[in-house]
């Protein structure tokens, strides 16, 4: 079997997206929120919208809210993502008092584009959570990123888009980032 020199470029991308997005679970996971703010570019959009439970024909129509003129779980630019992050870390944040033990799970990375200097990426995510002794959540679903090289090799988040697969959110809060 014969590997043409762009699919091995393609392969050789898509692990380098991926070791990205697990470092970025790791940032997470470690409450190492100042070092992940870097990872997100200046022009950061981070939306989340709602899921809804509608008849087959109107799924393409209704299923998800829209960005920005809709009602979405959140729909953030990098300041206000930064702003709770500062939140986070005075310590006094009713939702993390005590912390969260989280775990992210990024899998089924798949490149959507592959237009450098930025790509579209598809993956699939699980993010638990346990706090105090019997809160436990799990967020399960889809996410769309579209990520940047910057000029030191390495790459920052762009846009991300979450499609939660539950339309009903069980957790008492949403103060995890995804």
């Amino acid at each position: 079997m014969s590997v043409d020199g762009r699919s091995l470029e393609r392969v050789l991308l898509t692990a380098e997206v991926t070791d990205f997005l697990t470092l970025e679970a790791d940032l997470l996971d470690e409450r190492r929120y100042e070092e992940w703010l870097d990872l997100l570019a200046d022009d950061f959009r981070y939306a989340v919208p709602l899921r809804m439970n509608v008849p087959y024909d109107d799924v393409e129509r209704r299923e998800n809210t829209r960005d920005g003129s809709e009602v979405c779980w959140f729909d953030e630019d990098k300041e206000t993502v930064r702003l709770r992050v500062a939140q986070l870390a005075t310590g006094k944040h009713w939702a993390e008092e005590p912390v969260s033990r989280v775990s992210h799970l990024v899998t089924n990375v798949r490149l959507a584009t592959d237009v450098l200097p930025e790509v579209d990426v598809s993956c699939r995510f699980l993010v638990y959570r346990n706090r105090v002794a019997d809160e436990t959540d799990f967020l399960v679903g889809r996410r769309r990123d579209r990520l940047r090289r910057t000029g030191a090799g390495g790459w920052q988040v762009v846009e991300r888009r979450l499609l939660i697969d539950q339309s009903v959110l069980t957790a008492k809060n949403l103060s995890v980032f995804v």
